[in-house]
């Protein structure tokens, strides 16, 4: 069989400096600076997403979406540059969320873009506080306390590929919960907590890894310290995924906290399936009623307060990082793209980078004097899957 080759030139993200990245059979094998350019493009390693619910009208968490749906998301999500994410099956009854995971396992089975795509399923819940404002949108009669033989069984319908499961630390049998996950390979990430910053440590010390949308999924009052997020916020054990999509976190806020984390910031979208829709009033999942307006700012009707996911793709949180003149746009690209793939641990061999014998997932884009991030091209394994 003859190798597949291709080449591709642009501005490296980080440094600026033109470059030619050559792949053969989907893999970089060179990375060779050039001298001279009048090329407008960027390139960099295309985008992760660790919690997606949903995209473009296809939600991951009900239980009538199909294989060949996700296929679609995938797809999808090559338009907004992400190459690599973790569909979010969120908290509902054991069973709804048996054919959700079972349903994302299949469509790994089934295509191979799908499967290349799927860093790993990431279940959010549902052994999360069943206190107002900690829960979230997450319904309170089914959140319940961690239940290893529900979730081996769910590991088991997944085909083995839940990487990740947020939980908060203060439920009974949580602690003991978080050692088996880390000691399985499993990524446990606290979330919709209210902990104590001694039940916090505890669960790091177990091995809890990331902190799961920091400063959401929290009471709207709380003490000014200490508090749950300034103890996660200050712990450096811990990744922080961080909502960009200028609603969850205030632009000062999402500062202060990427200033904080610094390499272990990671740039989330928490999307759901209402991104893409027009603003308006909509029903989720046949549970309760959202409000979507036209700035992408997704609650609760019955208490504005409270989020019910987020309508942004990662692409623009990602752009939202250097608009709002956080940091370069090169450097919030490394913050969905190289951080995420740390995280998860897939950065050995070479996912999230630019990089000799890494996979070539790549973006080409344009930044505009604005700080807009144009996507014109993604990559994934070598092979052009979109382009503008």
């Amino acid at each position: 069989m003859s190798e597949q080759s291709a080449e591709w030139t642009g501005r490296h993200y980080l440094h600026g400096g033109t470059v030619k990245i050559t792949a053969t059979d989907g893999v970089i094998t060179a990375i060779e600076e050039q001298l001279s350019s009048t090329s407008d493009l960027w390139i960099s390693p295309g985008l992760i997403d660790v919690q997606l619910n949903g995209i473009q009208g296809i939600d991951f968490n009900d239980p009538q979406t199909s294989p060949e749906q996700i296929l679609q998301a995938v797809r999808y999500l090559h338009v907004r540059g992400v190459v690599h994410f973790c569909p979010t099956v969120v908290t509902s009854d054991s069973e709804g969320m048996s054919t959700c995971i079972r349903t994302i396992g299949q469509a790994c089975d089934r295509y191979d873009e799908v499967r290349y795509s799927v860093l790993g399923i990431h279940v959010e819940g549902p052994y999360i506080s069943d206190e107002d404002g900690p829960r979230g949108a997450h319904s309170r009669e089914y959140v319940r306390d961690p239940d290893w033989r529900e979730f081996a069984a769910w590991q088991q319908l997944s085909g083995n590929r839940i990487r990740m499961l947020t939980l908060a630390p203060e439920r009974k049998g949580a602690v003991a919960f978080i050692e088996r996950l880390t000691r399985e390979g499993v990524v446990a990430a606290i979330g919709h907590t209210r902990a104590t910053e001694a039940e916090l440590d505890q669960a790091v010390v177990a091995g809890a890894a990331m902190s799961t949308h920091l400063g959401n999924g929290a009471h709207p009052v709380i003490p000014r310290h200490p508090n749950y997020i300034w103890s996660q916020l200050a712990d450096d054990r811990l990744w922080a995924g961080l909502i960009a999509d200028g609603h969850h976190l205030p632009p000062a806020t999402l500062k202060s906290m990427i200033r904080a984390k610094g390499e272990k910031a990671i740039l989330v979208s928490d999307a759901n399936h209402f991104e893409g829709f027009p603003p308006g009033r909509y029903l989720k999942r046949r549970q309760h009623e959202v409000l979507l307006d036209a700035d992408g700012r997704l609650v609760m009707a019955d208490n504005p307060a409270i989020f019910s996911g987020a309508a942004t793709p990662l692409n623009r949180c990602v752009e939202n990082v250097a608009r709002f003149g956080i940091c370069p746009l090169g450097e919030a690209i490394r913050m969905a793209s190289e951080h995420p793939a740390r995280m998860l641990g897939a950065s050995a061999r070479g996912t999230g980078r630019l990089a000799v014998g890494a996979p070539a997932d790549l973006l080409l884009y344009e930044q505009s004097a604005d700080r807009r991030f144009h996507i014109r091209a993604a990559v994934s394994q070598g092979r052009t899957v979109y382009s503008h």
